[in-house]
């Protein structure tokens, strides 16, 4: 199905195939692991992975710019802005849990138009670009994907990496009142939670702190796939630190929960 991102799409893809496997010959063959100043850990994988991204999108689009978790930055003459984690999940990714993934993503007229994200230990790729939909990939077969029609937060599956991150909240009681009262609740981090959520198997997702580069892929991929993305001021924006996820049928009970200005609690 043509699209105007077409060749962005297909190498985002590409990209993303090469790092999983870059990745995994990390964890396969060992690797070192440093600590950030903010604690969080780095390794050599998701260097390299940054650095082969990082060097093909200056190959093939030379005028774009680029923003990498890793310190990838290039400033852009085109308007049009690459943004990439390498791995997204370090954590995971150090224990040897496979939930794992590359992110891409390619931001132009100040919205991400194409996304990408990779899960080399499960096999799967997920990606959307705007007016082509949401897809996944597994073991050769591609499949589009639809968020749910789901409106009743007591049916719902709430999910999100806000367990250890309540303090951030604008209202933490009232945010843990809303909570309870979903039919369940999944943390299985970010990436994997968004491509269920965007697959139809989850309905909510809340990310209270977290960085353009964990947002910039997660944002086009639900909202091709049907589902609705806004911080907690109810922007669109990947740069506020914060994100909500959800159903469209849940959105109008999701902003109310945050507090989003115009919206009861």
């Amino acid at each position: 199905m043509p699209t105007d991102f077409q060749k962005e799409l297909e190498l985002a893809i590409a990209l993303i195939r090469a790092a999983g496997q870059t990745a995994l010959a990390f964890q396969r063959d060992g690797f070192d692991v440093e600590d950030r100043a903010d604690d969080s850990p780095v390794t050599a994988a998701d260097k390299a992975c940054e650095h082969l991204m990082a060097s093909a999108i200056r190959q093939h689009f030379p005028a774009d710019g680029l923003l990498g978790e890793e310190g990838a930055s290039e400033p852009a003459s085109s308007g049009r802005r690459w943004i990439i984690d390498p791995i997204d999940g370090t954590r995971d990714f150090v224990r040897g849990n496979r939930l794992w993934a590359n992110f891409i993503a390619m931001e132009a007229e100040g919205e991400v138009k194409v996304g990408a994200c990779g899960f080399p230990a499960l096999g799967e790729i997920y990606w959307a670009a705007r007016g082509l939909g949401t897809w996944r990939e597994f073991e050769g077969v591609q499949t589009r994907l639809h968020a749910s029609s789901i409106s009743d937060v007591s049916k719902a599956v709430l999910c999100g990496n806000f367990v250890a991150k309540l303090s951030d909240f604008p209202d933490r009681e009232r945010f843990l009142t809303f909570a309870d009262q979903f039919w369940s609740a999944r943390c299985l981090g970010g990436a994997w939670d968004v491509m269920q959520l965007a697959a139809g198997r989850m309905d909510l997702w809340i990310e209270p702190s977290a960085k353009p580069w964990d947002f910039a892929p997660l944002q086009v991929i639900a909202e091709e796939s049907g589902a609705r993305y806004f911080t907690f001021s109810g922007s669109r924006s990947i740069y506020e630190g914060s994100a909500v996820i959800c159903a469209p049928g849940l959105a109008p009970a999701a902003r109310a929960a945050i507090g989003i200005p115009g919206h009861a609690s």
